[in-house]
């Protein structure tokens, strides 16, 4: 600490007398003022001042109140998957979609499969997506008392949010999730649920929703559209093909349900994370059992290797990941900050009609696995597979290389495990890890050490950590 002797000597300078009566009115004046103001203040005035950055419930109990909140439910969503929240890239660093490019533990270990419950960027993920469903549940409730008169797919895309984050969640976490809620601007802390509860949840969201589309319009269409394709994917959860098959019907190819990124709110983090501050890369091969996203050249995934001409044309010009390994295998499905980001494609719905005709009608799986891939240029039709293994390992491939980037590829590999029996080591990334050490022997995320706050979820630890 450095004391009035440690300083150095200074002078007082000597004012002309006109100067020194200048600021002797100065002085008295500023004590004047400085009087008033005080004598007009009450000592509790500075605890009463109001923060712009809170809303209170009582804020928002209006029509235009409603309409912020559902369009803040959706601001959310964006950010807490493929913006800030960065939950879509984690779930990639955990399947065999990223490796990890950086030199972040939290981040290692999610790649690595020995995730920590007090990891904090699955804290943040976690209370992201949550946050989007707690927002639009908090809508629907204000919609229904201030703007019951609002069109239907504006609550329908509310209960839409509500059931992408219930599958999300329980395609990703370990039994043991929890649901809390906000009642009246009060916590109202949830109890420990089965990942099926969960999905039957979703399940029930999504139906909900869906009656409440009535009209024909491109905002009726769209969000109809979408929580057919959730329902379809939870019902694929459920294992239940026959019923997901029909709730996907009619769903057109060229659907897609986007999340909107700028400048100004939130970026797109599969952009800045991969491309800008490299710290996440294309994976190719990872751990034996991963795909060859990197190296396919499929145009559903296209990737440049940085430093390239390709590359190059979208601004990665370093040829190093953060931590300065190579290669550097980099995404360019989304070559901006700004780029919006498909969280379902109508292709989806075609791999799911798929899937449910795949152990009795391979050639009409076939079919409309190839119906999907005709929408896009650059994808020739596919010949069968030979046997019904590897009719699964195609069809599979078909929705990791649809999904890329998206959220969907943990869900489908845990499936692989749960549902058509295959050994975990034989899907997630094994053996020797890129960086150092080995893969683990997780297959979800476990529930964040921050829920151990909650009174009612006896320590928030995983009730098991099967696929």
């Amino acid at each position: 600490m450095m004391t009035p002797s440690m300083l150095p000597a200074m002078k007082t300078p000597i004012l002309p007398r006109r100067a020194r009566g200048a600021v002797r009115t100065a002085v008295y004046s500023a004590l004047v003022v400085g009087s008033m103001i005080a004598s007009a203040c009450s000592p509790t005035d500075v605890l009463d001042v109001t923060d712009p950055d809170i809303i209170s419930p009582e804020d928002v109990k209006s029509a235009a109140g409603a309409n912020a909140v559902r369009l803040g439910a959706l601001a959310r969503l964006a950010a807490s998957t493929s913006g800030s929240g960065e939950f879509f890239m984690l779930s990639g660093l955990f399947a065999d979609e990223w490796i990890n490019g950086d030199s972040f533990i939290a981040r290692q270990e999610i790649d690595q499969r020995i995730i920590t419950p007090e990891n904090n960027f699955l804290t943040d993920a976690n209370r992201g997506i949550h946050r989007a469903r707690s927002a639009a549940e908090q809508a629907v409730t204000l919609m229904d008392e201030f703007s019951p008169n609002a069109p239907g797919w504006q609550k329908a895309e509310m209960y839409f949010i509500q059931a992408y984050v219930a599958n999300l969640a329980a395609e990703h976490y370990c039994n043991g999730l929890i649901f809390s809620t906000i009642v009246d601007g009060r916590e109202e802390y949830g109890l420990p649920t089965t990942t099926t509860a969960v999905f039957e949840r979703g399940l029930a969201k999504a139906t909900e929703g869906l009656a409440l589309i009535t009209g024909n319009t491109a905002d009726d269409q769209r969000v109809r559209n979408a929580l057919q394709l959730i329902r379809g994917r939870i019902l694929l959860n459920l294992n239940r093909y026959s019923d997901a098959a029909t709730a996907v019907a009619g769903v057109p190819n060229t659907f897609e349900y986007l999340n909107r990124h700028s400048l100004s709110t939130s970026s797109n983090y599969n952009w800045l994370r991969a491309n800008s501050e490299r710290r996440y890369n294309v994976a190719d091969f990872e751990g034996g059992n991963g795909l060859g996203f990197a190296s396919a050249r499929d145009p559903r995934v296209p990737t440049c290797v940085g430093g390239d001409d390709a590359c190059k044309a979208i601004g990665v010009t370093q040829k190093v990941r953060d931590d300065l390994t190579s290669p550097l295998n980099v995404q360019m499905l989304w070559p901006l900050r700004e780029s919006t980001v498909s969280i379902l494609r109508g292709q989806e719905a075609r791999l799911i009609e798929a899937e449910a005709r795949l152990a009795t009608d391979p050639a009409g799986a076939l079919a409309l696995i190839n119906q999907a891939r005709a929408s896009m240029p650059g994808l020739d039709p596919l010949v069968d597979a030979g046997s019904p293994a590897a009719r699964v390992d195609q069809l599979f491939r078909e929705r990791a290389f649809w999904n890329f980037g998206r959220g969907a590829r943990v869900g489908d590999m845990r499936r692989l495990v749960r549902q058509y029996k295959r050994d975990a080591n034989s899907v997630f990334p094994t053996g020797a890890w890129h960086k150092f050490g080995s893969y683990g022997g997780d297959v979800n995320f476990p529930i964040p050490q921050a829920e151990s706050n909650n009174p009612l979820a006896d320590g928030a630890s995983c009730t098991d950590r099967n696929a």
